[in-house]
């Protein structure tokens, strides 16, 4: 009796242990609070539990991991497994994803969004790039066009720029440059306090970041129609850790990735574009629209010269810069037929 004992208490730590093995929890480093920039994230954690009763778990952080701007640092390295950044914080280190980013490239909607990015992410010279980090691209975070909201004086015709100084990252700090506005790059978290310190007179976000960092607390006045483009920011996990997960947490993980991404963009085009109105209406802050000149004019100054400029400077990087930007337009082409 007392040997079966035994052998029944060792196969119970046996099996105890070896479940514990199985068990693998991922460190998520984001940034600020949750929003719904994070959603899919949020979702994606959801989904890869309930598919492995628990099993594989996404461990979230904002801001205790990593500091925005250096979460592919800390991928490269493997101190957490996944992270979220936008290209245009540096663009040195991901020039491929940067064409994304270029300005007025006339994308319309989330959807076409997801779609045109999870394209370039799967082109080979992007694979590569991001492989130089040890990361491998999981999902984009489709963001809606940018417009500004500012303090101070409304600008009312494209000349009112001529000296603004404006948070704008990417290829949008670029169009606004050549309209003579004065762009600056600063982190997300930076810019209530930039713009409430006058640093910046006017900040370039898609509308869920201007009621999250809090720019409509003190802005005066929103741009509803200049639309430059968007910000790139990918989710990415450690490859190497990718590549060590069991294939039925592989599985669940890369197989909630559409379902993530569709309750982000019904959530985003629901929940937040809903509060968006009523958060300017409850503040006072004045609808800027520019008229169809207007705009074709700042098209006409900012995209041409920019793609131009992004082709050459990463051909010369070795980037098969003229193809990435080539898939990129023919996609948004076909779509709009």
């Amino acid at each position: 009796m007392r040997k079966l004992m035994n052998r029944t208490a060792i196969a119970a730590l046996s099996l105890a242990f070896a479940t514990e093995a199985m068990a693998t929890e991922w460190n998520v480093s984001l940034w600020g609070k949750r929003r719904a920039f994070t959603e899919h994230v949020e979702k994606l954690a959801e989904l890869v539990s309930e598919k492995t009763n628990g099993e594989f778990t996404l461990n979230i952080s904002y801001g205790g991991l990593s500091k925005n701007k250096e979460n592919l640092d800390g991928i490269s390295i493997g101190a957490f497994e996944m992270a979220q950044f936008c290209a245009g914080y540096h663009r040195d280190k991901n020039p491929s994803i940067t064409v994304l980013e270029l300005p007025f490239l006339g994308v319309s909607s989330l959807q076409q969004e997801i779609e045109m990015s999870l394209a370039v992410y799967q082109h080979p010279a992007v694979v590569a790039d991001l492989a130089r980090w040890n990361a491998t691209l999981l999902m984009p975070s489709p963001l809606p066009q940018y417009n500004l909201v500012g303090v101070g004086d409304a600008p009312t015709m494209l000349e009112d720029f001529e000296g603004l100084t404006v948070r704008a990252t990417g290829g949008i700090g670029a169009a606004m440059e050549t309209i003579g506005a004065v762009p600056t790059s600063m982190s997300a978290s930076e810019v209530r306090q930039a713009l409430d310190s006058g640093i910046v007179k006017a900040v370039s976000f898609a509308p869920h970041a201007h009621m999250s960092f809090g720019t409509v607390e003190n802005g005066a006045w929103w741009t509803t129609n200049l639309n430059p483009g968007t910000v790139n920011c990918p989710v990415v996990v450690n490859t190497d850790a990718l590549n060590d997960l069991p294939d039925d947490q592989r599985e669940a993980l890369l197989g909630s990735v559409d379902e993530a991404l569709d309750y982000y963009v019904d959530f985003y085009e629901t929940k937040t574009m809903d509060a968006w109105g009523p958060a300017l209406d409850e503040r006072g802050i004045e609808r800027i629209t520019f008229s169809d000149e207007e705009v074709a004019a700042f098209k006409d100054a900012a995209a041409a010269p920019a793609a131009q400029a992004w082709i050459e400077d990463n051909t010369a990087r070795g980037l098969p810069a003229q193809e990435l930007y080539d898939l990129v337009t023919g996609m948004i082409a076909a779509q709009s037929k």
